[in-house]
């Protein structure tokens, strides 16, 4: 059996993933779930999967797990914070990590286990955004195995030919990634600064996390997942480019030499890539109904409005910038997202307060872990200043 730590078993991909690994349980095993604060939560899937351990963000958060599962006398070695994941993510036993852990936590964890050569299912993007040259060393130097679940990436690497190491010499052209446009992609512009977090994350395809879901009405998401492709695919950020799909049917696009296009097509459920990941290269049922074209009937393409979407144009100059900045993006965008959730920031304010913070934090090479971590707690604390000054923003 295949033994499988979840970091992020609470969120959308830790759960779908625990449903593909339930279909198949005498493949898959959990060795490890892991949580942030979700105590009740994280109790009911451990009484339902039985892992041998469990990880909470905080000890308070670990004791109250471990009283919950002394109650009904279920023993499981309950550990906490960032060592407790660390712990878990390289444990003798997991063959296997689900890397969902959303933001910057995840990645600490999600690098120990690369350096430990197991098999990394990646929907973390974090790792990637904030270090992916110390992340795709660590991966090549550890022996570990890379495969990609968000639905894009997945799509990517399904497209690709066999043995692929890079679009040099490859054949491969150009990366077309496809993006929804979330819930706002015609909304009228001076509507955006009545947007709530309710209508934010009201994911017209997808059903994710709060933070995901506002980063995808943003296209922060899509933005994110370029500095993503171009390290997991070895590309520039010019080679990628991304396309408007409402329909969430066609997961991205791999253009070659020779005319040829080829598409990645399924229904819109996590569930598809996450199995993907978890058999492959053998593929297994996900649970996700057959996709049916003459039901879907159309498929709509366009290019993304960037005065609509300035995320992704901030995403694209800070790939094209390199070192830090791209983990300078990432913090002050997940300042500004709390913030937004909270309702102390407008959603039209997002994308200027996470552009301020870039031109206030001075980016530098990302040579080490330390460097990276440095840049990210700086823009953090600019971004909240930010807020707490700008009352205009709110």
């Amino acid at each position: 059996m295949i033994g499988v730590t979840i970091l992020g078993a609470t969120g959308s991909i830790g759960i779908s993933t625990l449903e593909v690994m339930k279909r198949h349980g005498a493949r898959f095993r959990p060795v490890a779930l892991t949580a942030n604060s979700q105590v009740e939560r994280l109790f009911q899937l451990c009484i339902e999967h039985r892992p041998e351990y469990a990880v909470m963000g905080e000890e308070d958060a670990a004791q109250r797990l471990r009283e919950r599962l002394r109650s009904v006398a279920v023993d499981i070695e309950v550990l906490s914070g960032t060592e407790g994941l660390k712990r878990v993510a390289t444990l003798e036993q997991t063959d296997c990590v689900m890397a969902a852990i959303v933001g910057a936590a995840g990645l600490e964890p999600t690098l120990a286990a690369a350096r430990a050569g197991k098999r990394i299912l990646l929907a973390n993007k974090e790792a990637l955004v904030m270090s992916g040259r110390i992340f795709m060393d660590a991966v090549r130097q550890g022996g570990a195995e890379l495969l990609p679940v968000d639905s894009e990436h997945n799509a990517i690497f399904q497209c690709m030919p066999d043995g692929f190491s890079g679009l040099a010499g490859s054949g491969v052209t150009g990366i077309l990634l496809t993006a929804s446009g979330g819930p706002f992609r015609d909304t009228p512009l001076e509507r955006f600064a009545d947007i709530t977090p309710e209508q934010a994350c009201a994911h017209p395809n997808w059903e994710m996390g709060r933070k995901i879901s506002v980063d995808s009405a943003t296209m922060m998401n899509k933005g994110l997942e370029v500095i993503e492709a171009c390290w997991l695919f070895d590309a520039a950020p010019e080679q990628i480019r991304v396309v408007l799909h409402p329909q969430s049917v066609i997961h991205s696009l791999v253009q070659y030499s020779d005319g040829s296009v080829l598409a990645q097509l399924g229904n819109p459920d996590m569930r598809t890539p996450i199995a993907h990941a978890l058999a492959w290269p053998a593929r297994i049922d996900s649970g996700v109904a057959p996709l049916d074209l003459v039901e879907v009937a159309r498929l709509d393409f366009g290019e993304p409005d960037l005065a609509r979407f300035p995320c992704l144009r901030l995403a694209y100059q800070a790939a094209g910038a390199g070192g830090t900045c791209p983990a300078i993006l990432n913090a002050a965008n997940e300042v500004a997202v709390a913030a937004f959730l909270e309702r102390r920031l407008r959603f039209d304010a997002i994308a200027p307060l996470v552009e301020e913070t870039m031109q206030r934090v001075s980016s530098r090479p990302a040579d080490s872990l330390e460097a990276v971590l440095q840049d990210d707690t700086r823009a953090r604390e600019v971004a909240m200043q930010l807020i707490g000054r700008h009352d205009g923003l709110r």
